[in-house]
């Protein structure tokens, strides 16, 4: 029998599983927060709990942990690209920008990803595996480790798709969020998806107070299903009220990315189309002139026309603004740089 994934358990499981092994309460809690508040990788860094407890806790669990395998920090605006080696040697990414609400985040949720949407980098060499609650964590600890700053916003938008992992972002969510760890308010984390409806009504059940960010990229099925996979299973008017609904029952905005592509969907006609799709709901449209990745033969809107397309968009009642590009320098949308990594050592053949 393997060791127990500590950081994966809530207070309460760990207290629990504490007892079973004669440890008083109050030891639990303080092994979480040095987890999740001081960050600790090893139980040698516990310097308050004894050493034959440290022993004994060395032989019963594990600390998920990551390493920086390599590091880019951009010229332009200080944007910080990480690529992280995993416990098992499964490289992640993760980014963390500044805004000036402060220090956010940007997570992945899977070794790779399945969805094989056509412009993305993180799904060439389909997906590795799930990531567990603590694998998550441990990318929000370990920049936070190096960079030195608080991190207050999380998106969940890098490698992977989150409600494929469902239950361990579900059990990730209630990590982070805890105020007797690293407390960042579920209002302050966005998921994002490319449209699993039947997840999408399940996390809408939930209630919970976070941002749903659907990555749409087309206002019709024609063109959807060519870019997005996904949309072959459920189509553009199965996603949309599925968004709907989360929005009836939680409260919270979507979020729609729209990835401009030249001459693919940024034309006036999808503009036309996208307005008629959203036209009366309470959302935003996050326009993203698309990152060049070889393997798609894809090329970003020009600036003039993202510029007609945003417009148009604002003209007509629908909340839009094209995303600030962060990191330009450095190709910090994530999947790249595992992809350059893996192919370096053959793995991606």
């Amino acid at each position: 029998m393997g060791k127990i994934d500590i950081a994966s358990l809530s207070l309460d499981e760990l207290i629990s599983a504490f007892s079973k092994i004669n440890l008083p309460k109050f030891r639990a809690k303080q092994v979480y927060e040095w987890i999740h508040k001081h960050f600790a990788q090893s139980f040698d860094e516990m310097t308050n709990i004894n050493k034959s407890m440290r022993v004994q806790l060395n032989e019963q669990f594990e600390i998920l942990s990551c390493t920086v395998e390599r590091k880019l920090v951009s010229s332009i605006d200080g944007t910080i690209k990480y690529l992280y080696k995993m416990n098992d040697g499964e490289f992640v990414e993760s980014v963390l920008m500044q805004y000036k609400h402060g220090y956010s985040i940007c997570i992945s949720t899977q070794v790779g990803c399945k969805m094989g949407c056509t412009f993305c980098a993180s799904t060439i060499g389909g997906c590795r595996r799930n990531l567990s609650a603590s694998e998550m964590l441990a990318q929000i600890y370990s920049a936070q480790r190096d960079s030195g700053v608080r991190i207050s916003n999380i998106v969940l938008m890098g490698m992977g798709e989150p409600l494929d992992n469902y239950d361990n972002v579900m059990r990730f969510l209630n990590l982070v969020s805890d105020e007797n760890g690293v407390n960042i308010g579920l209002r302050h984390i966005s998921l994002s998806t490319c449209g699993i409806v039947p997840k999408i009504y399940e996390l809408a059940n939930k209630k919970l107070q976070l941002t749903l960010s659907l990555s749409l990229h087309a206002p019709n099925d024609e063109l959807r299903s060519k870019t997005m996979p996904i949309n072959r299973r459920w189509g553009v008017n199965e996603v949309i009220e599925a968004c709907k609904y989360y929005f009836a029952q939680t409260g919270r905005r979507i979020s729609f990315e729209y990835a401009l592509i030249d001459g693919v969907n940024d034309g006036a006609l999808c503009a036309a189309q996208l307005v008629n799709l959203l036209k009366g709901m309470v959302c935003h449209v996050n326009l993203i002139p698309v990152n060049t990745v070889a393997e798609s033969g894809y090329r970003r809107s020009n600036k003039k026309n993202v510029k007609e397309f945003c417009d148009y968009l604002n003209d007509n009642g629908i909340n839009t603004t094209v995303r600030r590009t962060l990191g330009s320098d450095i190709n910090a949308s994530c999947g790249q740089l595992r992809k350059t990594t893996m192919d370096s050592r053959g793995e991606n053949t």
